[in-house]
């Protein structure tokens, strides 16, 4: 990458890998005229990546009160929720999963639901249930807790297969169908799920089908020293779920949303991006490959981390840096992958050094240009 292309953090927050205010694209009029002949949308306006910038900053600050040193993991949920995806917390107990979940949905004015899955849960609890009514002789749609902005699921592999195959209709087309009727879901939608994969006694594995819906996976981890001495110190004797207030509303996670997908997405960065997908379907150590569905997750991830670095076109560090939360959940290991202890983040990462990556460079007229080092990254 080039100088001119390295992306810009939000205020004190290091999701972009440097400092200052949004990296507008400077390129001119003949520059955004040649996005648009590339078949993208009309080129965002620097008030608009302004807006992002700023609400941005303020949800993730106000998630910071709740989980303390852990910048990268609400980048992802961030960046999950900015390319219209869903978000699997994965973790050992006690590290704050469902906590995340909740900031995130507290700093939205929108409609929150929680579920609790749990083995007789089923799928009616979820969608909801069509019931007789005597008045009017007649049966009526009584809408379950998926109907809402943002749908906390708690300990989804609790459930039973049966129950957890509710929410692929919802996950993928945002739709429920219950007795032969399609009712919409609203907008923003968006399922945060948690779930423990350490203690396996009672739970049910989630299918290769449903866990290739959640856009991306993260792990929130241990602690370090410092953060853990300075949640200590704030949340000990305190709850700060208690005192979160609203910092957006769903109007404005919309617009957001469009404008995140109004960034520009270079030929050559489209093939970059499948290009990379691709290359997990031949690894030796793979028994699934990632699918054309994660190819779609994977550039509307790259938008999203773009436009959180202030940026109107993605670069291939936007690639790099939702690659591994994107890609790895998605990715089944053979049996002899497994007693090597590898690991798919691992294979993952390997391929980001060995698949060329496009170099990025503005010509005189502010056209966005690559041009592809074979050697790179070799």
């Amino acid at each position: 990458m080039t100088p001119s292309t390295q992306p810009a953090a939000l205020p004190e927050h290091s999701y972009g890998g440097g400092n200052g205010a949004p990296a507008v694209n400077q390129g001119t009029t003949t520059g955004g005229d040649n996005r648009a002949a590339h078949g993208n949308h009309a080129p965002v306006r620097e008030e608009a990546l302004g807006e992002l910038h700023a609400a941005v900053g303020r949800i993730a600050a106000n998630v910071e009160k709740v989980i303390v040193g852990k910048p990268d993991v609400v980048r992802v949920a961030l960046v999950t929720l900015l390319a219209e995806g869903h978000l699997l917390v994965e973790d050992v107990p006690g590290v704050g999963k469902t906590s995340l979940a909740k900031a995130l949905a507290r700093s939205i004015d929108c409609t929150v639901s929680r579920i609790q899955f749990t083995p007789d849960l089923l799928p009616s609890d979820i969608t909801g249930v069509s019931i007789y009514n005597r008045q009017d002789n007649d049966f009526e749609f009584r809408p379950g807790p998926v109907f809402a902005n943002i749908v906390v699921g708690d300990e989804i592999n609790r459930a039973s297969p049966k129950t957890q195959s509710a929410l692929l209709e919802c996950m993928e087309e945002h739709q429920v169908t219950v007795d032969g009727q399609t009712y919409p879901l609203g907008s923003p939608f968006m399922v945060i799920a948690t779930q423990n994969p350490i203690e396996m006694e009672g739970t049910y594995a989630l299918p290769e089908a449903q866990r290739d819906r959640f856009t991306a996976r993260v792990s929130i981890g241990y602690p370090d020293l410092q953060a853990e001495l300075a949640m200590v110190d704030e949340h000990a004797g305190h709850d700060p779920m208690a005192d979160l207030r609203p910092v957006s509303d769903a109007e404005q996670v919309l617009r957001l949303v469009n404008v995140v997908r109004r960034v520009h997405l270079s030929p050559e960065i489209r093939r970059y991006a499948v290009e990379l997908v691709g290359a997990t379907r031949r690894l030796p150590e793979l028994r699934l490959g990632a699918s054309p569905r994660s190819t779609l997750q994977l550039v509307r991830a790259a938008r999203a981390q773009a436009a959180l670095a202030g940026r109107d076109f993605v670069v291939p560090d936007d690639i790099h840096a939702v690659a591994v939360p994107v890609l790895a959940h998605r990715l089944v290991l053979t049996a002899e992958a497994q007693a090597a202890r590898r690991s798919p983040a691992d294979l993952v990462r390997n391929l980001l050094q060995r698949v060329p990556v496009p170099q990025a460079a503005h010509d005189p007229t502010g056209q966005f240009l690559h041009s592809v080092n074979p050697n790179h990254h070799r």
